[in-house]
């Protein structure tokens, strides 16, 4: 920074320490001189009392009274007084300390004569002490002149002080007004027109020898650089809007081809629609989509003179292309027909992965159907066929026509038994959102009127199961209960769920009944190969074996994805861990 003459604060430093100065002086000057006026109504009063003393002592001297001695001591020491001795200084005016010691030397004369008793000098005495009366009047005026003249300084020198702080301020202002305001004002002016974009500033104050002086000069150069970068910038603004401008335009395009691919599940008409935006946007002479989804899709008309420009399109898994786009211009940009080449090979995978979700989705609700049908309505019909047969049984021979219905009604739920298995109805299950012991409860309350076995839970599981996986393992649980319920003719029957350290998850449908003869299903069953179907959609395994003291065990192992925390099942048992015989 360059360097300043005389610096702002300097000179305002400098113009406060002078009006403080000029007060202190002043002020001081006023108080010295009150100081000195402390004793001056002692002075005059003790002046005034030798008056008095002076006629007291004529009188003692006529009456021959005999306190004349002490009123001769007394004189004396008012005389000697130290308020009156205090006059005997250098800055004492001469009149007041002349008088004083004339005062002094009269009675330095008249004492003797006092203390002496003749009566024939009586008269002398009294009429010198008239004439030291006339002195003592003398001296008093004086002293009065004195308090005056005191006084008199003390106004001036306050008048003076003020009257030269005034100036100096009235200078200092006139100073501060021209050297600091003014170029102030000017730096204003200047900022509040470059702020204006206006870089030909009014003139500045750079002759001055202070700061104000080095930033006028900074701010005249500035000015100066801020013009050229303004003139740059402004000459790059206008290349980047073209730029911009130009990049709206392949953007708007884009944003429009995406709003017609984000329609790709219509095929081939979103992609025909999207060429004839392009064609339009682009004012392309012709445009062709190749690809063996579609075949070959055109657009506008070729041109012979005109020659083509082509863009091999590649999927994000296939290194060979798959199609081909093709285009005819006078003028084309080829950035932006590759951001089309980029959004057509994105659609079509889009397009070809939603052609695979639905044929995925679809072989998933055939599947998902045929499970069901089996797990709700073909165990009703099964059990509807139970129950026929025992009504046979329990009919006597006698009655044939009843027989007869009963046969009739047996065939009947037989077919309607294999017209429900062949039957493709949509059907969904729904489960509560609910811990796993307590859906494990809901799945075996509903079952145990139906056997005279007592079925017993017991599970300390506290999350909840991902959806689909909950649906999984009760419908596995559902089918293990009505087989050991129907076959096993079992007393008892447990299940449990319990969870091992590394979180794996158990559960067991365990009875002590008459035990699985053989895995093997009987044809038009299915129950167990849909158990084995679900057990492998949970990544888990599905045992079915004998209890070590008979009847059946069906174990279900797996790990669950995602569980979340649910307060402890009402009515379950105490939790316990899973036991080496039950891995």
């Amino acid at each position: 920074m360059p360097s300043v003459k005389r610096s702002v604060t300097h000179s305002i430093a400098r113009t406060l320490f002078a009006i403080v100065l000029l007060s202190v002086c002043s002020s001081g000057l006023a108080l010295l001189t009150l100081s000195g006026s402390l004793r001056d109504a002692e002075a005059i009063n003790l002046a005034g009392s030798l008056r008095m003393q002076s006629y007291r002592l004529a009188w003692d001297i006529a009456s021959h009274s005999a306190q004349r001695s002490e009123h001769i001591e007394q004189y004396q020491q008012t005389l000697l007084a130290p308020a009156l001795h205090s006059l005997d200084r250098i800055y004492v005016p001469d009149a007041v300390r002349q008088r004083y010691h004339d005062l002094l030397s009269s009675w330095q004369r008249l004492q003797p004569s006092l203390n002496a008793d003749h009566p024939d000098i009586n008269g002398d005495r009294i009429a010198r002490i008239i004439h030291s009366v006339a002195q003592i009047d003398r001296f008093v005026l004086a002293l009065q002149h004195w308090a005056e003249l005191k006084m008199r300084i003390v106004a001036l020198t306050c008048l003076l002080g003020f009257t030269a702080i005034a100036l100096l301020v009235i200078i200092t202002l006139r100073h501060i007004r021209r050297k600091i305001v003014g170029p102030l004002r000017q730096l204003l002016s200047a900022s509040e027109a470059v702020e204006q974009t206006h870089f030909t500033l009014p003139p500045l104050s750079t002759d001055l020898d202070n700061e104000l002086g080095v930033l006028a000069r900074a701010f005249t150069r500035m000015s100066g650089e801020l013009e050229k970068s303004w003139t740059a910038m402004s000459q790059t603004v206008r290349a980047k809007t073209e730029s911009l401008t130009q990049a709206n335009r392949r953007l708007t395009l884009f944003y429009a081809c995406s709003q017609r691919l984000s329609r790709s599940v219509e095929g081939r008409e979103a992609f025909q629609l999207t060429l004839a935006l392009v064609l339009r946007h682009e004012k392309l002479n012709c445009i062709t989509f190749s690809v063996p989804d579609f075949g070959v899709l055109r657009a506008g008309f070729s041109d012979p003179q005109l020659p083509w420009h082509s863009i091999p399109l590649c999927l994000s898994h296939q290194p060979q292309p798959c199609g081909v786009l093709r285009w005819q211009a006078h003028r084309s940009e080829a950035r932006l027909m590759q951001g089309v080449a980029s959004l057509l090979v994105h659609a079509l995978e889009l397009w070809r992965a939603q052609q695979q979700v639905q044929t995925l989705l679809l072989l998933e609700e055939r599947a998902t159907i045929a499970r069901e049908l089996h797990d709700s309505l073909a165990q009703s019909l099964t059990f509807l066929r139970i129950q026929t047969a025992r009504l046979k049984r329990t009919l006597g021979t006698d009655a044939n026509a009843a027989q007869t219905v009963v046969a009739e009604f047996d065939q009947a739920l037989a077919a309607a038994n294999r017209q429900l298995r062949e039957l493709l109805t949509t059907f969904r299950l729904t489960i509560e959102p609910a811990s796993l012991t307590r859906a494990l409860e809901q799945v075996v309350e509903p079952l145990r009127p139906q056997s005279e076995a007592q079925i017993l839970l017991r599970s300390d599981i506290e999350g909840q199961l991902q959806a689909q996986q909950q649906i999984h393992v009760l419908q596995i649980v559902r089918e293990a209960l009505l087989n050991a319920i129907h076959h096993a003719h079992a007393r008892e029957i447990i299940v449990s769920a319990c969870r091992s350290d590394r979180g794996e998850l158990t559960l067991t449908v365990m009875d002590d009944g008459i035990g699985i003869a053989s895995q093997q299903e009987p044809p038009d069953h299915y129950g167990l190969t849909i158990m084995h179907e679900r057990a492998a959609r949970l990544n888990g395994t599905l045992s079915i074996t004998g209890g070590e003291t008979g009847g059946t065990r069906v174990a279900l192992h797996f790990m669950p994805v995602t569980e979340t925390v649910l307060p402890a099942a009402v009515g379950s048992v105490p939790p316990f861990a899973c036991s080496g015989s039950e891995e």
